[in-house]
């Protein structure tokens, strides 16, 4: 009887065993910056409910998620399209290019403290004698106040007010928090979703908006590949389309 019951016991444990293998062999990991991180992790979230495929979404600075995406990464994505680009270049061993796809584009506009205390209410108000700017310098905002200010000649004007510069968002926001002296940002309108406590989005006209995209593919880490191409396929369909349009996509 005790024979038995040690060998219930030890199928057991190797069945829990198996399982547990089987959901970690399972779990999609996907990578990236920070931007398209609440789009991405909702979809993941909806993806999960109904497929029961786990997917775990990390994003931010690339170099905080580089070393453990070398090792289990299925899915890079990106902020804008150079970003990937940047990404292939300098890892040209990790991501399948064949594979890559392009989801959704989001808009540049500006942001502001809320209830816009200094009166913005145009790009050229940005030139303004004591407005201070805050500028993200890469990020997949690499240019993107220049691209904009250009089309109004006012590129000199706006550079002379951009008080800081960051290598990327995180760092920011950040000194967004920090220091209320910052008058205005420009960047993405989807990012006003993530820090409506802070900010108040101030739309540019259409002939003004500059828009970047978000590339997606799958690695090189074949272990997993069935349910990467499954949940990308999820991004790409209407449901995932319209949980990005909730996140500030277009």
């Amino acid at each position: 009887m005790k024979s038995l019951l040690k060998e219930l016991a030890l199928a057991v444990i190797l069945l829990t065993a198996s399982v547990t293998v089987n959901a970690q062999t399972d779990t999609i990991y996907v990578y990236g910056p920070g931007g398209p991180l609440s789009a991405i992790k909702a979809c993941a979230t909806q993806f999960t409910a109904t497929t029961k495929i786990p997917v775990k979404v990390i994003g931010g600075p690339e170099s905080k998620w580089l070393t453990n995406a070398e090792r289990n990464a299925d899915i890079i994505y990106g902020g804008a399209e150079y970003m990937l680009t940047q990404f292939i270049h300098a890892h040209p061993n990790m991501v399948d290019v064949a594979t890559r796809t392009a989801l959704y584009q989001r808009r540049a506009a500006i942001l502001v403290r809320p209830g816009n205390p200094k009166k913005i209410t145009s790009l050229k108000d940005l030139t303004r004698q004591g407005i201070k700017i805050l500028d993200v310098n890469g990020a997949g905002q690499l240019g993107l106040w220049e691209d904009i200010a250009g089309q109004e000649n006012l590129i000199g004007p706006i550079q002379k007010n951009i008080a800081r510069s960051f290598i990327n968002t995180a760092l920011a926001i950040e000194a967004w928090k920090a220091d209320p002296g910052f008058d205005a940002w420009i960047t993405y309108a989807s990012w006003h979703e993530n820090l409506k406590d802070i900010t108040t989005v101030l739309e540019l006209p259409v002939t003004l908006r500059v828009y970047r995209g978000t590339p997606i593919a799958l690695t090189q880490n074949k272990k997993n590949t069935a349910n990467a191409q499954k949940f990308i396929v999820f991004l790409k369909s209407t449901k995932g389309h319209q949980i990005f349009q909730q996140y500030g996509w277009e």
